[in-house]
């Protein structure tokens, strides 16, 4: 049962209401208010303060401060008047209900409004945002397109001032060529006239001596043709090897030089995880995979075998040391065994993993916080617990449960030092 508050104090003006109420040690962060035109009630755990008031007020401009251990509220008055009194009076319990209900779904409406408003407004945002997006993009678009063309109609005119030049060299050519088979035509009619005199003389005496070599070059041109025919080839087998190559590309397409640079490096690879881990000769292929060993994991923390989960997502982490998840999960196996410094250690390896903060990893990050919040609290160290939770709260403020976890830790807190 909450102790209502009665030593406050109140001045008011013809425009507006001054409500002074302590906080009686009260941490400020724990003081819940909530005010609407006719009602103001403010709680801090035990205590509280409750007023019906007297007239309505305009609470959307109605300001609170808070601080040296008081709470002063300034309420604007929506009609210049002097209040008899700060509350109603005669109210009786049904009519202080009514004026809680009323009130409360009043909030709830305006909490609605203001909801549906910032929606509106977000989308409205969304759609002139899309819309300049698509304006720049159309922009851009035009931009490219008109630089194409300019640089179609260029090429365009230097391939045809190319071709004008070629044309003209290829006729300067054909000129040239045409004045020099002229000249040589005419030097080899001169040569044929002289040749023609020569061979008139020489044709009466070859006359005579054709009749005696006729015989003569018939016998020659025969043996000519049985020596330029070659003799068959013998029968013969061709053997051909084709070289093994690890990749599928021909040696003539491939880079030698980088390939064996990089088969270099996957053998020293293996040697090194071989040298590393000396069992994983003892094991399967499907055991080599960080993947594999990380569902494995999954599997036996499901049938509560928390042990041998450790021991598959400890080969998963030797295998390869940059998979989140693995610790994660391991984190949570360690949780349940109470091995709580090594769950610590797990959850905050994970966070150095899952960085940058993007929306992809926050799920990961959540159950980080909220490990490691849970072995310190289960460690009694209440204060860093509570920061866990709180930035997984920041990753999703609506979770009821966190929410609920977080409440209780500070409660616990308080206990704390108020017993101290």
């Amino acid at each position: 049962m909450p102790v209502q508050v009665s030593d406050y104090s109140w001045q008011q003006t013809k425009a507006a209401v001054f409500i002074s109420v302590p906080l009686r040690g009260v941490c400020v962060r724990d003081a819940d208010v909530f005010c609407t035109e006719n009602y103001l009630k403010v709680n801090f755990s035990p205590f509280l303060f409750e007023v019906f008031l007297y007239a309505p007020i305009d609470d959307e401009n109605s300001k609170a401060k808070i601080g040296n251990d008081t709470i002063v509220f300034t309420l604007y008055k929506k009609e210049v008047a002097m209040w008899e009194n700060l509350s109603v009076s005669g109210a009786d319990k049904e009519m202080m209900q009514r004026i809680r209900e009323k009130s409360i779904l009043q909030a709830q409406e305006r909490a609605k409004e203001a909801t549906e408003a910032k929606a509106a407004a977000r989308r409205e945002d969304q759609k002139y945002a899309l819309n300049v997006m698509m304006k720049i993009e159309e922009e851009e678009r035009k931009k490219i397109e008109d630089m194409k063309e300019n640089e179609r109609l260029k090429a365009t005119k230097e391939l045809e001032a190319w071709k004008e030049c070629q044309r003209k060299a290829e006729e300067q050519k054909r000129i040239q060529r045409a004045e020099k088979f002229c000249e040589q035509g005419k030097q080899i009619e001169e040569e044929r006239n002289k040749l023609k005199h020569k061979s008139l003389t020489r044709i009466a005496a070859s006359r005579n001596l054709a009749t005696k070599g006729r015989n003569s070059e018939n016998i020659f041109l025969e043996k000519l043709k049985e020596d330029s025919i070659p003799a068959p080839r013998s029968v013969g087998s061709i053997k051909i090897n084709f070289t093994p190559r690890v990749f599928p590309t021909a040696l003539r397409e491939s880079q030698v030089a980088e390939e064996e640079e990089w088969l270099h490096k996957q053998a020293e690879a293996r040697r090194a995880l071989n040298t590393d881990i000396p069992e994983l000769s003892d094991l399967k292929e499907e055991e080599k995979n960080p993947e594999w060993l990380k569902d494995k994991g999954n599997e036996l923390f499901a049938k509560e075998n928390y042990l041998a989960a450790i021991n598959a997502y400890n080969l998963a982490i030797r295998l390869n040391n940059k998979i989140p998840l693995l610790y994660l999960n391991r984190a949570a196996c360690h949780l349940k065994l109470k091995n709580l410094h090594k769950a610590i250690e797990d959850s905050s390896k994970a966070l150095e993993l899952l960085t940058p903060p993007v929306p992809d990893n926050a799920n990961g990050r959540m159950k980080a916080y909220i490990r490691r919040g849970t072995a310190f609290c289960q460690l009694e160290l209440y204060i860093e617990g509570l920061q866990d939770y709180e930035a997984a709260l920041k990753i999703d403020p609506s979770n009821k449960i966190v929410q609920n976890d977080a409440e209780k830790i500070r409660k616990i807190i308080q206990g704390t030092e108020l017993k101290s």
